[in-house]
């Protein structure tokens, strides 16, 4: 049984933690960034003046760190104050210079610039530092008991939507396939466990309050395609609609579409939870998460067919703002209906685009629409529209990182878990020369190497296609002619390997098989060896091409000729001392 410690604990002493990697957040039921500027600094505001604070709550995890239990919202709030993220209500700064610690991080570490501008008292940056907030840390805490905490916490006062309030210390397979493919949607996909300070990079800045997060809401395909307002991911309505799909999907028939019947899914115990649990296990969570994205991505090609629109402009009549996510919930089904339950593939995506224009006035959307039956009659509808421009297909292999969803995300994680991924643009020389530059797949080789060592359950991935500086992006375009593809927030391009096969006049696949056939004759410890080349795999990623080499998780120390490699921060060093060599092999244990 966990036990309570309670004690006051000064901001100055939170921060120390902070700087020291100490407190970290469990996505599985921790909320994302959501406060808004104003909620920030009517938190500021209440600690310059010596208001009380609601406490915070933490649960002791190996090696003296912490976990937030609650007060995620405040806490980073406090600590990105201190890192001059956002002013006062006045317009003041946190003075950094007043706080050797910040300023170390700042300026040693480079883990924050300091924004420039009107700066707050010695008096003022004091009475912050020195400010108690009260907290209280459970030790020995099982996961279910935190979850049991975290759920109750939740209930008190209903803070929370109704999504989040289902999911909120839910721990089955339904309600993780739900949060792991909305984290896939939106393109915040990471880790389980992350660092507070990693928050802001798996966060939605919203179009009216910026703040800096790295996903940026009206780039995510929810709000980019209309079916719902960027507001509507801070309470997560996609985990909503995602979840109103994969239940009538896996369930075997579509459901009704009310919060009663949502809830009895997620309920614990229920009829319908237990009757979801076991449709779920018959039906694979790997299965549907593949089968939902490539549904996606074959509505986006539809609507990036010919003249680029809106989904929300294709399948209403009438130009609106209003969010769709009920008639995009039966489009999604019938799909998935037609591509999976039948078997077939688009044949015709202008053709598709052209049925579906004004699908609004073909399908009931009023109060009635929400019963189970009329549900069914509008997606047979809408399969009736589509159908005659599919053709039978025996599928391509879906089920792995396959989908331009599935890149994206793998793109945007390396930015968070650096140790974990590596991005290569390809392996030809970038000067006029355009000759195959040996050096790239000795380096990649010591990357794969590198990224087995980071330990047991570890695993990685290195895609090739992508250039991570914009003057090679801009240097790709220039000497081949694609158009790169931004991904994240402005840091990657995807250019794709196609364009090398073109230059070497090779097909895709004997250009895939360059790669194959060198790690095959590599060094490479034989499990490591074997286990990539099982793995490996080629991304169409919207004609560019993006080769994907995972690198499965190893139960030993892996080599390379002989030579131990490991992850560094982003790079790729050689360990060549006995004491790092046996600290290596302790990752294993």
């Amino acid at each position: 049984m966990a036990e309570l410690d309670s004690q006051p604990k000064s901001i100055q002493s939170i921060y120390a933690w902070y700087s020291e990697n100490k407190l970290w957040v469990n996505r599985r039921y921790q909320r994302k960034l959501v406060w808004t500027l104003e909620e920030k600094q009517k938190l500021i505001e209440s600690v310059l003046k010596r208001y009380p604070i609601p406490a915070i709550l933490l649960a002791e995890r190996e090696a003296g760190d912490y976990e937030v239990i609650d007060g995620l919202q405040r806490l980073h709030t406090l600590v990105s104050f201190i890192e001059t993220a956002f002013p006062t209500t006045d317009g003041k700064l946190f003075d950094v210079d007043q706080f050797v610690t910040a300023k170390t991080r700042s300026v040693e570490e480079s883990a924050f610039a300091v924004t420039p501008g009107s700066k707050l008292s010695a008096r003022e940056v004091g009475t912050i530092l020195d400010y108690s907030l009260a907290v209280s840390i459970m030790r020995g805490a099982t996961n279910e008991e935190i979850d049991d905490v975290f759920s109750r916490i939740n209930t008190y006062g209903h803070r929370l939507s109704d999504q989040e309030r289902r999911q909120a210390g839910v721990r089955d397979d339904f309600s993780s396939l739900v949060r792991e493919l909305a984290c896939d949607v939106r393109g915040d996909a990471s880790s389980d466990v992350l660092n507070l300070s990693k928050m802001p990079s798996i966060s939605i800045d919203l179009p009216m309050t910026k703040h800096g997060y790295d996903v940026q809401a009206e780039e995510v395909f929810w709000v980019a395609q209309g079916i719902l307002r960027s507001t509507d991911l801070r309470d997560s309505m996609d985990e909503q609609c995602i979840a109103d799909i994969a239940a009538s999907i896996i369930g075997g028939s579509i459901l009704e579409r009310s919060k009663v019947t949502l809830d009895e899914v997620y309920q614990s115990g229920t009829q319908e939870n237990n009757r979801m649990a076991r449709c779920l296990d018959g039906y694979g969570v790997e299965r549907f998460k593949a089968e939902f994205k490539y549904c996606l991505e074959q509505i986006e090609a539809i609507c990036e067919t010919q003249e680029v629109r809106k989904l929300r402009s294709i399948l209403f009549s009438r130009s609106n703002t209003s969010p769709f996510p009920a008639v995009f919930a039966l489009l999604c089904v019938s799909f998935h209906e037609l591509l999976f339950g039948e078997k077939k593939k688009v044949a015709d995506y202008a053709g598709i685009k052209a049925a579906l224009t004004g699908l609004d006035r073909r399908i009931q959307t009023g109060k009635a629409s929400t019963a189970r039956s009329e549900r069914r009659k509008n997606v047979d509808t809408i399969k009736g529209l589509i159908r005659p421009h599919l053709i039978d297909a025996t599928h391509k292999d879906i089920y792995g990182d396959h989908t331009s969803l599935d890149v994206d995300n793998i793109i945007r994680r390396s930015g968070v878990e650096a140790p974990h991924y590596e991005l290569k643009q390809g392996f030809l020389r970038l000067d006029s020369s355009r000759r195959v530059d040996a050096t790239v797949v000795d380096k990649i080789l010591k990357t794969i190497c590198a990224i087995a060592n980071n330990g047991k359950d570890r695993a990685g991935t290195i895609l090739i296609g992508v250039a991570d500086k914009e003057q090679d992006a801009m240097r790709i375009q220039a000497l081949d002619q694609v158009e790169p593809r931004r991904v994240g927030n402005g840091q990657h391009f995807v250019v794709g390997v196609r364009r090398e096969a073109e230059i070497l006049g090779e097909s895709s696949e004997r250009y895939f098989g360059r790669w194959k056939a060198d790690i095959r004759s590599s060094g490479l410890s034989p499990a490591l060896r074997n286990s990539v080349l099982s793995s490996i795999a080629y991304a169409d990623y919207y004609g560019l091409g993006v080769i994907i080499i995972r690198v499965p998780e190893q139960q030993e120390v892996s080599l390379l000729d002989g030579r131990v490699f490991v992850r560094e921060g982003d790079e790729t060093v050689e360990v060549t001392d006995l004491a790092r060599t046996l600290e290596v092999g302790k990752r294993f244990q």
